[in-house]
């Protein structure tokens, strides 16, 4: 169900301390790792599975500037930056190609959307543009309809997301980092009131500092802590086929799908503007924080309820961090697909590209996005534990902005001057009274 994901050789041996732990192995975790080690930080990486195992293995491959919330945007800025020299600095291959990015508008309410994104765009020097007519019929050979217009981005890309987290991984270990495999994080030590180590299944690690980037499990390992993170889980769909000749090589969102060219010449395809939500008790929990959320969204929301709501109602508050901790009983979140998402998924497809009509489902997967309560991530020291970090709910635009994420957060655990401003992005927004919304993007 999963898919298969470049390996990584692991080290065996637990350092006795590091200046920095790295908890989550996916892009933000490794991306995180990468830059400390750069910098001479000593650092060990610990993942409870296998790096990229989730959804940082799972997603569409898009990296995007276009369509994003505008307090994202700085960083997406940077995070392309990165991506287009990134194969070069780790010496390994992520599979990044700038390729472009095109989101058709469905009609006129979309088209006005995307004007008024323009218009938070446009300090940013963007080359984001709306194309039409011949032009658009360029971008999407084979297409066997019109729309009226579309947004393009020429340089926005598009990588490999079985292949970059590993990649950056390896790149790593080469500059003396520490790439721990099923070695699952129980919890962390504490001394003087700072962070003093992190304590993992095989043993003790002390540390300085420890990074959190858990993805969707960064809300339980808080609250063994007693520190809340206001995170709900969204299941996203996605499945692979067979190559395919004379289709889009841009990244693409059209006729409510998402696909995007693969380097196997297959295509990732996804039905776009659909999301399921597994019911579980933090639903109830933060009903009233994810309230503005849930109405800017609803349309796009499916909400099920089964097993899943159980699972997660079993899972302990607090647990001893010398007994076995809910990490090592899940190694690998792997839920199973919506098979009638991706079966309507692949009908829009055959009937907007008629090149995909022979093309073969190989693989359907599916993965768990993080999201927090204005879907703007969370990169940000934690002021009631010193010396603790998190780095998670990037509400399924974590794949592209990754790199950008990982080198702030690097700036932020060393004291450097950060790569953008990371106010927007602060823990404490979700206690100090700020307002949280969701703005324009798509």
């Amino acid at each position: 169900m999963a898919p298969r994901v470049e390996p990584v050789a692991a080290d065996s041996e637990l350092p006795a301390r590091v200046d920095v732990a790295v908890i989550g192995g996916g892009i933000i975790g490794t991306t995180t790792a990468f830059f400390l080690a750069q910098r001479g930080v000593s650092v060990a990486l610990c993942e409870k599975g296998h790096i990229a195992g989730e959804q940082s293995g799972r997603n569409w491959g898009f990296c995007r500037q276009q369509g994003r919330d505008p307090r994202e945007l700085p960083l997406i800025v940077e995070s392309l930056r990165v991506w287009r020299g990134l194969d070069r600095t780790i010496e390994g291959d992520t599979g990044f190609r700038q390729a472009g990015t095109v989101y058709v508008a469905e009609d006129e309410k979309e088209a006005a959307a995307q004007e008024r994104w323009l218009e938070y765009a446009r300090p940013y020097q963007l080359d984001t543009r709306v194309v039409s007519g011949q032009e658009l019929a360029v971008l999407l050979p084979g297409v066997a309809r019109t729309w009226r217009s579309a947004l393009h981005t020429a340089s926005d890309g598009h990588a490999e997301p079985q292949r970059a987290a590993p990649a950056i991984a390896a790149a790593i270990r080469r500059l003396g980092g520490k790439v721990l495999t099923n070695c699952a994080v129980r919890g962390l030590d504490t001394a003087a009131g700072r962070v003093s180590g992190m304590v993992t299944e095989r043993g003790r690690i002390g540390c300085g500092s420890a990074v959190l980037a858990g993805g969707a499990w960064s809300r339980l390992f808080c609250r063994n802590l007693g520190i809340t993170m206001p995170q709900l889980s969204v299941r996203a769909s996605v499945m692979r086929t067979s190559p395919v000749a004379d289709a889009p090589t841009v990244s693409l969102r059209a006729g409510g799908v998402g696909l995007r060219k693969r380097l196997d010449g297959g295509y990732s395809v996804a039905r776009a503007g659909v999301t399921d939500v597994d019911i579980v008790p933090d639903n109830m929990r933060f009903l009233r924080t994810f309230w503005p959320a849930l109405k800017s969204a609803h349309t796009g929301l499916r909400f099920r309820i089964g097993r899943r709501f159980f699972e997660e109602l079993a899972l302990p508050a607090r647990w001893a961090l010398d007994r076995q901790s809910p990490f090592e009983r899940v190694r690998v979140l792997d839920p199973a697909p919506s098979s009638d998402l991706l079966d309507e998924a692949a009908a829009r497809l055959r009937a907007s590209f008629p090149a995909f009509k022979d093309a073969q489902i190989e693989e359907r997967w599916a993965g768990y996005l993080d999201v927090t309560p204005d879907a703007v991530p969370v990169i940000s020291p934690v002021e009631q534990l010193p010396g603790f970090f998190i780095a998670c709910g990037f509400s399924g635009h974590g794949f592209g902005i990754g790199p950008g994420a990982g080198r702030l957060m690097a700036d932020l655990v060393t004291g450097a001057r950060p790569i953008v401003d990371p106010a927007p992005y602060r823990f404490a927004r979700f206690s100090d009274g700020s307002k949280l919304e969701v703005i324009a993007g798509f």
